[in-house]
């Protein structure tokens, strides 16, 4: 019997690595361009653990990216967003709290880059399962350990340095899900699934600032970072249940993946890379002060500031869906790209302008919240396309660390903005602060253009 049953597994042995996914539409041939060294090695290991992936398979990895990002930005917006219940609570001053919350920035944009190395050499599986489960770990450690109780309320250094280990872990996200995606979308379709991923940006940000600060209030911070530990663990889940590997065939693409210079030493990733940072300045800009801005020099009410930020985030999910779909069918990502930055610049002018005529003119107040919207939308529709052209450029097998070069750039300018900006106002008023945006709008748009 022992020697019947030896028999049948060894026939069993042979004949798994020799199960081939089934080509097709989405199958091998889309990823004929796109496999690394050391996936054309493991590919036969691969495809015998999952013999074979439906064609709506790369859906479902979009889904897990899109759910992960969500995650990401729900805890990287929605603690910000908690800032007057955390001031209270864990009795901070004004300093104190910016400290705290700046710091959650800075470990997100000091880890992006170290996140999207690991990533090209681990492979996205990997990385996404480490960091969402490591982040998933440091917030429930923080939901028992690092909130204000009747006893004792934890100093700032303590949450502070929570918070930086919490953008630390949560930077693992960016890179290695931009990585999945563009593994298992062909060349057409990357466009339009890269841009749906990033709509989780603002989608996830959204809900934290709706849900997070009502939570905080009436159940204290071990609900929210009890929440948020359950949405990392629960994207988790997902990326370990569907994320893997995409199908492969022999071993002769590994070339076409590593051609060209590492995007450390490519000149052309590093000047995306800096125009995508220079874009995200006035779009932080808007994101953080506009509120104030129309508070304060417009004299708007909270209904007013809420609609016209909540308009700017559903413009920008629906803008970059449609620019991603738009420039898949067109092939023209950086004319697209240029065209932003020349409207975003055009929009801030106006915006500037009207500053400008609003303080002879009252009323023409009344025009400052559309021309807001209009200018946050602007500055918002470009980022799937963005980063599909960079990753496009660096190649597949060094995606993770090109898209979390260009992260790293957009989290430095989440850390600089809020903090230039009270110095712009005390210099220059807030006209100052919106020719300024439209200056670095207008800056990244020669970065845009190809070398000749």
């Amino acid at each position: 019997m022992i020697k019947n049953f030896l028999i049948l597994w060894m026939m069993l042995w042979r004949y798994i690595p020799s199960v081939k996914p089934p080509a097709g539409r989405h199958g091998n041939a889309i990823m004929s361009a796109i496999v690394t060294p050391t996936e054309c090695q493991s590919g036969d290991a691969a495809t015998a653990l999952h013999p074979a992936f439906g064609p709506n398979h790369r859906w479902k990895v979009l889904g897990i990216g899109v759910a992960a990002n969500a995650g990401f930005s729900a805890t990287f917006s929605g603690i910000p967003a908690t800032a007057v219940v955390m001031r209270q609570g864990y009795h901070l001053d004004n300093a104190q709290l910016g400290l705290a919350l700046g710091l959650l920035g800075l470990g997100v944009a000091l880890s992006e880059l170290p996140w999207g190395v690991l990533t090209d050499r681990w492979g996205d599986r990997r990385v996404l399962l480490t960091g969402l489960g490591a982040t998933a770990a440091w917030l429930f450690i923080m939901a028992l350990l690092v909130v204000p109780t009747r006893i004792a309320v934890p100093d700032v250094a303590l949450l502070s340095i929570s918070l930086l280990v919490t953008g630390l872990l949560g930077g693992s996200v960016n890179g290695s899900s931009g990585r999945a995606i563009m593994r298992w979308f062909r060349e057409g379709e990357r466009g339009f699934a890269m841009s749906i991923r990033q709509t989780a940006v603002p989608m996830g940000g959204g809900l934290g600032a709706l849900v997070l600060p009502s939570l905080a209030l009436a159940l204290g911070f071990t609900a929210v970072f009890g929440l948020l530990a359950a949405v990392s663990a629960l994207s988790a889940y997902f990326a370990w249940r569907w994320l893997h590997e995409p199908p492969v065939e022999g071993g002769g693409q590994a070339a076409a993946a590593t051609s060209g210079p590492a995007p450390l030493r490519n000149v052309e990733v590093w000047r995306i890379s800096t125009a995508i940072g220079l874009l995200c300045f006035p779009q932080v800009a808007v994101l953080t002060f506009a509120s104030v801005f129309l508070h304060d020099f417009a004299g708007m009410g909270t209904w007013v500031t809420s609609a016209t930020l909540a308009m700017v985030q559903t413009g920008a999910m629906t803008m970059r869906v449609w620019s991603g779909r738009f420039t898949d069918r067109h092939g023209n990502r950086r004319p697209f790209l240029r065209f932003c930055s020349a409207l975003s610049a055009a929009a801030f002018l106006v915006l500037w302008l009207l500053v400008l005529a609003a303080g002879r003119q009252p009323a023409l107040m009344t025009a400052l919240p559309f021309m807001v919207i209009v200018a946050g939308i602007c500055v918002s529709a470009w980022h799937g396309v963005a980063y599909t052209e960079l990753a496009t450029l660096a190649g597949a097998g060094h995606v993770g660390t090109a898209l979390s070069l260009a992260n790293s750039f957009v989290f430095i300018g989440f850390c600089l903005v809020p903090i230039a900006i009270p110095g712009l106002l005390l210099a220059f008023a807030w006209q100052g602060v919106w020719l300024a945006a439209a200056i670095c709008a207008a800056t990244a748009w020669p970065i845009f253009l190809r070398r000749a």
